[in-house]
């Protein structure tokens, strides 16, 4: 288990607030994936402004989180498994969404283990394509799982906008 370094905080695209995990769980670069630990019972968008009800809608990790986390854990790889950084001008967006299953409402209270496995990469000068593999675990169970695609850009110059993410 590993906390989040300062330097790897400050590179991130987005906020702390809403990286959602609290450490990694496990590094692995000959299957180039990486585990994080996500606690359930903290502030998160959506989830914290359910309309709960016991039966017909009980509270739960929200869609659009996981697929939040999802984006994350590639920053997570990129980061300390491609050695990418946001400072250095390199930035993920993600292109496709193949498939994602819900398999399990993931109630506050145990924490989900997330893993993102890169199945397939293009390297390039100032791209890298990248198929992930991502699960997530709660209490055992697989609650969710998908694969998606993603574009690394390495963009030049403080004004530069890639124009297209297309491989």
């Amino acid at each position: 288990m590993v906390a989040f370094t300062p330097e790897f905080l400050a590179d991130m695209p987005y906020e702390p607030a809403v990286l959602f995990f609290d450490q990694i769980e496990a590094l692995d670069r000959e299957k180039s994936s990486v585990t994080c630990r996500m606690p359930t019972l903290q502030p998160m968008p959506f989830t914290d402004h359910q309309r709960v009800h016991p039966v017909r809608h009980p509270k739960h990790i929200n869609g659009a989180v996981m697929i939040q986390l999802t984006g994350n854990l590639g920053f997570v790889h990129a980061f300390h498994l491609e050695n990418l950084r946001h400072t250095e001008g390199w930035i993920g967006y993600g292109t496709h969404i193949r498939k994602a299953v819900y398999r399990k409402l993931v109630q506050p209270g145990e924490p989900m283990l997330c893993t993102c496995t890169q199945v397939k990469v293009r390297r390039g000068k100032s791209r890298l394509f990248s198929i992930y593999k991502f699960e997530f675990r709660h209490e055992g169970d697989l609650a969710f799982e998908s694969e998606q695609a993603a574009m690394w850009l390495k963009v030049e110059g403080e004004n530069a906008v890639p124009l297209t993410m297309a491989s």
